[in-house]
């Protein structure tokens, strides 16, 4: 079991830091773009889209899954903290059996909708041909980390007998 809980931490750690990744990306293209238009008065074509298509997509989905592993999502336990240990341990369960298969649903259908953008080359309106399938890709990733997280976060606390 630690293997696969290993395997869960690594993925979700990769995904976190290609978001990292494209965080510094963002920040570099929009700090030329800013650049650009002060000292030479043009503009970086695209930089809208970029940002807005590409960018904060993966930037927001692809770390999704580290912030679940890390429980550091926000969470309301106020009256469950008033509870025994068996009954948070009981709500944690169930609440990660909903999470399984919330996220399980958000995964299957962005994967289905990532398939079918990528088959028809979506695009989005602009005045040159910007492609934007490639950042569908970017949710059934995410979601794909976060239903990962939840289940090691349920096992974890299956082992300890203990809520997180």
């Amino acid at each position: 079991m630690q293997l696969i809980l290993g395997i869960i931490r690594w993925l979700n750690i990769g995904t976190a830091t290609a978001a990292c990744v494209v965080m510094l990306l963002m920040m570099a293209h929009i700090t030329i773009d800013v650049g650009v238009r002060y000292f030479v008065n043009g503009q970086i074509v695209g930089t809208l889209e970029w940002v807005s298509f590409y960018y904060m997509v993966a930037l927001v989905f692809l770390a999704l899954g580290f912030v679940e592993y890390r429980n550091e999502n926000i969470r309301v336990d106020l009256f469950a903290q008033m509870m025994p240990k068996s009954v948070q341990l009981g709500l944690y369960i169930f609440a990660c059996v909903l999470g399984l298969v919330f996220f399980g649903m958000l995964f299957w259908q962005s994967l289905h909708d990532a398939i079918r953008a990528t088959g028809r080359g979506e695009e989005a309106m602009s005045n040159f041909r910007f492609y934007i399938w490639p950042a569908r890709w970017a949710l059934p990733i995410g979601f794909a980390g976060v239903l990962l997280a939840v289940l090691a976060n349920l096992l974890r606390a299956i082992v300890r007998r203990q809520p997180l």
